[in-house]
């Protein structure tokens, strides 16, 4: 008489539980290989606040450009009639010319603005390529923090700007004011300090794992 033929569990589907007839030949448990790992509420924690730190960056990053460029803040009273000045030009009648001669705070303002503007552009490249690298929560911290930096920079110039102009025209306050370019100036600081601390709170709330422990897995 034939002997019987042995019996195979039933076909398993893919991402069901082991069952007891899974086993190898050896009688050890047959593991399945690790798959991608799904984007669980960690990730989507951390693409929000990421998102929302590159729309802020960029927006703080074209506030700093228009007023770092443009020639509107300050206003004041001349002989010539009304004028106003930015950090490289001073106008008066409709004609703009270079500054003669600024003040040290002024000229130390115009390379803070630039550092600033220089700082931002390079934080948003790196939350930009965040998202396609294995280490983003790494990239996401370092935008954060040279965001951040920019705000600083951006910050320091316009406080150096405003001493700057309250010791030349201090003494006749009812002539001159601070005008859009320099309120733009502020604006773009809180926009890019914002972006800087969306992008440190996704770095904390991220999932994948450090450059140092990507290279040693």
């Amino acid at each position: 008489m034939a002997a019987p033929e042995p019996l195979t569990p039933p076909p398993r589907r893919p991402g069901h539980p082991l069952g007891p007839g899974d086993r190898r030949t050896d009688g050890t448990a047959r593991t399945q290989a690790p798959g991608p790992a799904p984007l669980g509420a960690e990730g989507g924690a951390a693409a929000m606040p990421a998102r929302g730190g590159l729309l802020c960056a960029a927006s703080g990053l074209a506030l700093l450009l228009a007023a770092t460029a443009t020639d509107f803040w300050l206003q004041h009273r001349a002989p010539g009639g009304a004028g106003c000045q930015g950090l490289w030009r001073v106008c008066l009648g409709g004609a703009c010319r270079p500054h003669a001669g600024t003040p040290a705070l002024w000229d130390a303002a115009r390379v803070l603005m630039l550092l600033s503007v220089l700082s931002a552009t390079a934080g948003i490249a790196l939350g930009l390529s965040a998202a396609a690298s294995g280490a983003r929560r790494l990239r996401l911290r370092v935008a954060g923090v040279t965001l951040l930096l920019a705000a600083f920079l951006a910050l320091l110039g316009l406080a150096l700007y405003t001493a700057a102009a309250v010791s030349v025209f201090g003494k006749d306050q009812a002539d001159w004011r601070f005008s859009w370019s320099y309120i733009l100036g502020w604006i773009a600081v809180v926009l890019v300090s914002s972006a800087g601390l969306f992008h440190v709170c996704a770095a904390s709330k991220d999932p994948t794992p450090e450059s140092s422990e990507v290279a040693g897995a």
